[in-house]
């Protein structure tokens, strides 16, 4: 899985929240918080997710990570929601 490119997604969003602050207020900060806690979290799990695939690769019997494909996926959609909301309301 593309886990490096998520987690470098996340980062650039982190700079791009940056950017925003001193347009649209402190508010920004949560968005930036949230998009560090998510690449924080992909990155403190992907050691034990690229095991348990190897694991899986070696079996010839590999479970898709969708725990993982839905948490990332629910937070693009609160970030994305969050910082539509942000440019919107708060101008």
């Amino acid at each position: 899985m593309a886990w490096g490119r998520t987690l470098l997604s996340f980062v650039v969003v982190s700079a791009v929240f940056l950017r925003w602050l001193p347009q649209h207020g402190p508010f920004v900060l949560v968005l930036l918080g949230l998009a560090v806690l998510t690449a924080g979290s992909i990155y403190l799990t992907q050691r034990s997710r690229y095991a348990r695939s190897a694991r899986g690769i070696a079996r010839e019997v590999s479970a898709p990570e969708t725990g993982a494909v839905l948490a990332t996926a629910l937070a693009v959609l609160v970030l994305g929601a969050l910082g539509i909301w942000v440019v919107l309301v708060l101008v």
